[in-house]
């Protein structure tokens, strides 16, 4: 059976196995300015003829411009494409047959067995002399001349000063810019890259409940309260506040202390059990504030280069008024009462889950649609989704085309802790960043197998994690039995492994580590359901907060994924990485002690081309934490770190002599 031949061309280059390619392009790839994407291909043809090939790519709507591929061997093509600014780009892996590099191929091997070219040089002029036709089309008519001198060169008796020419350096280069893409030429498909603003990228959150800020243990906090919080905050160096829903709470079921069932009359409920006779998703619960209050908190942010993230929980409490205006936006029991949210055993009867399959799902999805263009319009540039794979996907996909078609600076964390493939999905649909299982990663091989999975591979194309040691519903048992050292380990593994990270703060800045009760991974008088003010935290740990993101914004190295590789190091408590900017440069590496008791000690063994040096070349370590200044040599070296002192080395690579060009 015939496969589409036609008799008038004959196509012999082959394109396969174009990357990145998310799911065969049925979704588009992710990127960031600031990132240097590897565009490749496996690009061959037939018999003993050499192929070329070159990348084809359209930002938004400018005209094509294209980016020469180079062969990595085994068929395999790659370019680095630098991405400078947002938007969409599309590509495409455009092959054809080399005629030239093919005619060069051979006349070198014909030149080593010592065989007569008169004729293939004559051959050869014929195809300098259609170059020079090709670049006196272009303009190019220095090149055309050039050419046309070199095809009279290769014409002559001389045979040995034209096979000197058409070997050399020099035409070969002229021949290039001027080529014959005609013979056998294919061109891929096209495929998609979406590229986002600079702080998709990377990025450090910090998380806290604005109600819990006020400086007055006896007053409920508010905007004002947590904008007076900034400035410190912004002096830990981080980049985005997330709070949780800042709603209005409903008072049907509301959720007592540590979770129970009966609440007091003062307190506060859930913040996500959302709604009350006040209003509900496009409110602010009176006692935090107005929106003079979160127009002050955005200035206030803006002011210290930081940016506010809002919590969008798309449930609601019994109270909230789309309970009446819209009973049908949510599902029924056979008694005819709404069903509250369950996750058996776990019940929550202060939830109502929406039904997204309800028949006026037009009215609904717009609905929700509105409440994230309400929060748009009033400043907000990020979004944590709560719960994101408790809903559908096409909502999903429908709902974040929709806002970044008109916003496409609007950034999308998805908190999804569930299977990998639904986490991957909603990365692939549109979410900008993940989180992820790192909290529940603890030894050597499951750091290194997980880290490896995120930021090498296909994952990388859709997929940017973004890394929490805690969060308000995750007190891991490290943490929880570690003491000091261990809280110390998990943010030095969590900044330097990931582009983007966060904590829930003012838990971790006081090293809270007490579980509701044995077995648990909720806090003892959980903040989701108390107000919990506290005075300032001192101590080391802020201290490493504050030298780490230092050293984030330092080391651009480590505001990137796609460069983290690990080194190995003897045993199997000490974990050693590095990370580099796309083009090499900047190289850290970070050496931790996984034990947050014991002090450990072994060699580590550095793979020296990934830091840019030869294997045995000298080298200056900094160490950018302790302050120390290793002098090095080559590969292997020893360290030794103590939990007690600090949980690692971030070591500033500078290179000696020996480095690789």
């Amino acid at each position: 059976m015939e496969r589409g031949v036609e008799f008038a061309t004959l196509t012999r280059i082959v394109i396969e196995h174009v990357s990145p390619a998310v799911d065969g392009g049925l979704f588009a790839a992710k990127t960031s300015v600031g990132d240097v994407v590897p565009i490749e291909a496996d690009v061959f043809t037939d018999g003993h003829d050499l192929p070329a090939a070159c990348v084809l790519i359209r930002h938004d709507d400018a005209d094509w411009d294209e980016a020469p591929m180079v062969p990595l061997g085994n068929d395999h093509w790659r370019s680095q494409l630098a991405i400078k600014e947002p938007g969409t780009y599309r590509f495409r892996v455009k092959g054809w047959i080399d005629t030239w590099a093919t005619f060069r191929s051979d006349l070198e091997k014909r030149r080593g067995a010592g065989q007569d070219v008169a004729v293939e040089l004559k051959e050869g002029a014929a195809l300098v002399s259609g170059a020079a036709r090709r670049a006196r089309a272009a303009g190019a008519d220095g090149d055309a001349d050039r050419l046309k001198e070199a095809a009279s060169v290769m014409r002559r008796k001389d045979t040995a000063a034209g096979t000197t020419l058409a070997l050399s350096d020099d035409l070969h280069a002229l021949m290039s810019s001027h080529p014959d893409r005609r013979r056998g030429a294919a061109v891929s498909q096209e495929l998609e890259m979406v590229a986002t603003r600079e702080r998709a990228r990377h990025g450090a959150w910090y998380e806290l409940f604005p109600r819990s800020a006020s400086p007055d243990p006896a007053r409920h906090g508010t905007l004002r309260d947590v904008a007076a919080l900034v400035p410190d905050i912004a002096e830990l160096g981080f980049d985005v506040l997330y709070l949780p829903p800042i709603h209005p709470i409903g008072r049907t079921s509301r959720k007592g202390p540590n979770n129970t069932a009966a609440a007091g009359p003062d307190d506060p409920g859930s913040p996500w059990a959302i709604g009350s006779e006040v209003g509900g998703h496009t409110a602010i619960h009176p006692d935090l504030g107005t929106f003079d209050d979160l127009e002050h908190l955005l200035a206030e942010l803006k002011r210290h280069e930081m940016e506010l993230a809002l919590d969008l929980a798309f449930q609601c409490s019994p109270d909230h008024p789309w309970v009446k205006q819209h009973p049908e936006w949510f599902r029924h029991r056979a008694d005819g009462t709404i069903r509250f949210a369950e996750n058996p055993p776990k019940t929550y009867e202060d939830i109502y889950p929406i039904d997204f399959e309800t028949k006026d799902r037009e009215g609904l999805w717009r609905a929700l649609l509105d409440v994230v263009l309400f929060w748009v319009d009033r400043g907000v540039p990020i979004f944590r989704v709560d719960n994101p794979h408790t809903k559908p996907f096409a909502f999903w996909e429908w709902l974040l085309a929709e806002v970044k078609r008109d916003h496409p600076d609007i950034l999308f964390l998805s908190e999804a802790f569930t299977r990998p493939r639904v986490m991957e999905h909603l990365a692939k649909i549109g979410f900008d960043q993940s989180y992820t299982y790192f909290a529940w990663r603890r030894t050597k091989d499951e750091l290194t197998q997980y880290l490896i999975e995120l930021t090498q591979g296909s994952v990388p194309d859709f997929l940017r994690p973004n890394l929490w040691p805690n969060t308000p519903d995750i007190l891991t048992d490290q943490l929880q039995e570690g003491g000091p050292a261990a809280f110390r380990l998990r943010f030095l593994l969590a900044a330097t492994l990931g582009a983007n990270y966060g904590v829930y703060g003012p838990a971790f800045e006081h090293m809270e580590s007490e579980p509701r009760e044995p077995g648990s991974e909720e806090y003892l008088h959980s903040e989701k359901y108390e107000i919990r003010p506290r005075t300032p935290a001192a101590g080391g740990l802020r201290e490493l907060i504050a030298r780490v993101n230092l050293i984030r914004r330092g080391h651009p190295a480590l505001q990137h994924d796609r460069t983290l590789r690990f080194h190995p190091v003897d045993g199997d408590q000490l974990l050693a990485y590095s990370k580099t900017l796309p083009d090499g440069k900047d190289p850290v590496v970070v050496i931790v002690n996984l034990d947050p008791v014991h002090p450990r000690s072994g060699w580590v063994d550095l793979r020296m081309p990934e830091l840019g040096m030869a294997w045995d070349a000298p080298f200056t370590a900094r160490d950018l934490l302790g302050g120390e200044t290793f002098s090095w040599t080559g590969a292997r070296n020893f360290v030794e770190l103590h939990p007690g002192h600090q949980p690692g080395h971030v070591l500033a690579i500078e290179p000696g002599e020996g480095r690789t060009p």
